[in-house]
């Protein structure tokens, strides 16, 4: 399972003020802040926003500069296939070279969602395992059991990332992962589907 958290929109006002900048149109904007601190964009400023983002990433370089930053929580499968989107991306991870060994390994700190009875019964075995080799470690410190931990650890292993990228990189993910095989990837399309005009300047659909 993938979970989001803490989500933040940040630079629109800058963003839109840029893309006036071409055309010294810069006296149109109309766009404002509510009594609750959240940006709208006026009419002729979404208009313009639609315009751009329909003509192409040659045209939408403002999209570049609306940032998101936000806590996912995936298991290690998915983020595999996250760290595609190096370009405009920033992530910083719990460590699990540093902390892997911090606290019980528990079930509740794997994604086994999708997983049938037998299946789990072997999981367990796993996290048993685990847990054995985290208690000799710390009991030791001898560093074969930690290679021991790293090297049988599953990719269905839980990690938060706190991450930072743009509405451009937002348009890649989501067109080339909504209809994707994972449901960890369709959570997260849903999770774009919520930001402000995701509609109108992320999925663009008509």
């Amino acid at each position: 399972m993938l979970s989001v958290k803490n989500a933040e929109v940040m630079n629109f006002k800058n963003a839109i003020r840029g893309a006036r900048n071409p055309m010294n149109s810069w006296a149109r904007s109309d766009s404002y802040y509510d009594d609750e601190g959240n940006f709208i964009l006026g009419e002729n400023d979404l208009s313009l926003a639609v315009r751009l983002r329909k003509a192409g990433s040659d045209h939408r370089k403002y999209l570049r500069q609306i940032f998101v930053t936000v806590d996912i929580t995936a298991p290690m499968y998915w983020w595999k296939e996250y760290d595609t989107y190096k370009v405009a991306t920033v992530a910083n991870s719990t460590s699990t070279m540093h902390k892997i060994t911090s606290a019980p390994f528990e079930l509740s700190q794997f994604s086994c969602d999708k997983m049938d009875e037998d299946t789990l019964s072997v999981m367990n075995l796993i996290i048993n395992k685990l847990e054995e080799l985290r208690q000799k470690y710390i009991t030791t410190k001898d560093k074969q059991y930690w290679y021991d931990i790293i090297q049988l650890l599953p990719s269905s292993y839980d990690q938060m990332r706190t991450c930072t990228m743009n509405y451009e990189t937002l348009i890649n993910i989501y067109h080339a992962r909504k209809a994707h095989k994972l449901d960890e990837w369709h959570i997260f399309c849903d999770f774009i589907k919520t930001l402000p005009y995701a509609r109108e300047l992320i999925i663009c659909e008509e």
